[in-house]
């Protein structure tokens, strides 16, 4: 572990893995990474499988939240006043996943929290290292090209373990 430049303190680092591509699954590691910047420890996050979805130019904007296998999804969420689950059955009516990510979208605006795209580039801006897994990028038959501003690189699974070497690792 290294020291940091200006104490005997050995610096703090943190490393999310972001495997999901939905939209309440976008944010957890973006918050957390954003927290720990403010806190001064160095943030790495590893995008595979679906979360490439997060730093894909073509659907970073376009990420949704499906109401069917989300038994913590509640009416109150919707503003009806009680607060009871809704039933599975609702969610494979057609509309309900588009429904529900508006929804979603609207509760992310009204605490203020920015959009996936922009809380990526804030990451990033903030010196957040953010890679892509070599093997899902290329599975999916993506490239660098594919990705936004601020994405470092496309690194193997073994490279991310030994650049985060020390780190705490928070899989998502």
């Amino acid at each position: 572990m290294e020291d940091s430049p200006m104490t005997d303190e050995p610096e703090r680092k943190i490393a999310f893995i972001c495997s999901k591509g939905n939209l309440d699954m976008a944010y957890p590691a973006l918050i957390m990474g954003w927290a720990a910047l403010g806190n001064g420890v160095d943030v790495t996050v590893f995008f595979t499988f679906w979360g490439l979805d997060l730093i894909t130019k073509s659907r970073v904007d376009h990420l949704q939240i499906a109401p069917v296998g989300n038994t913590s999804m509640k009416t109150g969420m919707m503003g009806f006043p009680i607060n009871m689950g809704i039933p599975q059955i609702f969610g494979v009516l057609p509309g309900m996943t588009a429904v529900a990510t508006a929804l979603m979208r609207k509760k992310i605006a009204e605490v203020h929290v920015p959009p996936v795209r922009e809380m990526v580039e804030m990451l990033a801006d903030a010196g957040a290292h953010l890679y892509a897994c070599k093997m899902t990028v290329d599975m999916m038959g993506l490239s660098e090209e594919d990705f936004l501003d601020g994405v470092e690189g496309v690194v193997t699974a073994g490279e991310f373990i030994d650049m985060t070497d020390g780190a705490q690792i928070v899989f998502i």
